[in-house]
């Protein structure tokens, strides 16, 4: 697994330990953005730190796998308008590489992760896997090649490939206090810390949000049955929730009002999101999604544990 000491892979990585049909799960991490505390306490995950931009270093992970989950990534639409150069070597070159050693190793499935963001100005609602993509972010683009390099290889080589559309993921571990923190880590950091929550535009934006438990539960389903598809597969439940209505929930979780501080929209943001959940049911269809209210309980216990 590439990423694999980051939010969603070490959840991942914990939940795989537990799977009678994994043999031995191998994180592969730069810890750029992950880190090592994400996978303590879980002794049968082998993290190796290294980079997904040297082979020398993905075939030592690679080799021999069944499965390789690719995760590893450079986030955050701002931080692409910052660095665009940086986003896409990370997201798109890296993305070939892992690619590559896949070819080299015997064609191990591959799973790699793509994002809702690549659905950009398209306005339409909900967003279908077979509506136009329509990029308006250094990010959103670099994702789209992830998904399309992934699947190109399914097409050109045989390589059994899933790319899979994240939309708002959150849980446990998702870490808060950097500038690119995504809305929900952010908000609760902010809850428990008794500071204003900072809202970009009028909180109206809508976004599908994803608890981490679903996310990796179906990758682990994924994983275990071998499940390839020839086109992108949207990970989200069709919800619709605006963040100044997540806002009310999140009071109704901590149980007191919160502050809140509005700024300007940010460049390159979406004002909607919400996916067509079709596809995903068809291919996944024991998987449950949890409600938002459990998620963000879990998620703030989490942190006023790690505090």
């Amino acid at each position: 697994m590439t990423g694999g000491a980051g939010f969603i892979g070490a959840n991942l990585c914990r939940m795989l330990a537990q799977q009678d049909f994994v043999d031995h799960v191998v994180a592969l991490d730069d810890l750029s953005t992950g880190s090592r505390q994400n996978l303590a306490g879980c002794p049968s995950v082998e993290l190796r730190e290294g980079s997904i931009l040297r082979d020398d270093d993905l075939d030592a992970v690679i080799e021999g796998a069944q499965a390789v989950v690719h995760l590893a990534a450079r986030p955050s639409v701002p931080r692409s308008l910052a660095d665009p150069m940086a986003t896409h070597q990370v997201n798109a070159t890296g993305t070939m590489m892992v690619l590559e050693a896949a070819r080299r190793h015997g064609m191990p499935q591959v799973v790699v992760a793509s994002s809702s963001s690549v659905y950009g100005a398209n306005p339409a609602l909900p967003k279908r896997e077979d509506m136009a993509t329509l990029p308006v972010s250094p990010y959103a683009a670099s994702k789209l090649a992830t998904e399309a390099y992934a699947l190109s290889y399914g097409r050109s080589f045989g390589l059994p490939a899933l790319a899979f559309r994240f939309f708002n993921v959150f849980g446990p571990l998702q870490p808060a206090g950097h500038a690119y923190a995504a809305v929900v880590p952010a908000f609760v950091s902010c809850a428990l810390g008794g500071r204003p929550l900072p809202i970009h535009g009028d909180g109206t934006q809508t976004r599908d949000f994803t608890f981490v438990d679903t996310v990796v539960a179906v990758l682990a389903d994924a994983i275990h049955r071998r499940v390839a598809y020839p086109e992108p597969v949207n990970l989200a439940y069709g919800s619709r929730v605006s963040l100044l209505e997540l806002i009310d929930t999140l009071e109704d979780v901590v149980g007191h009002r919160l502050s809140r501080h509005h700024a300007a929209p940010r460049a390159g943001d979406v004002p909607h999101s919400q996916a067509d959940q079709t596809r995903l049911g068809r291919l996944f269809p024991d998987i449950r999604p949890t409600p938002l209210v459990d998620g963000l309980r879990a998620t703030v216990a989490w942190f006023r544990e790690a505090r």
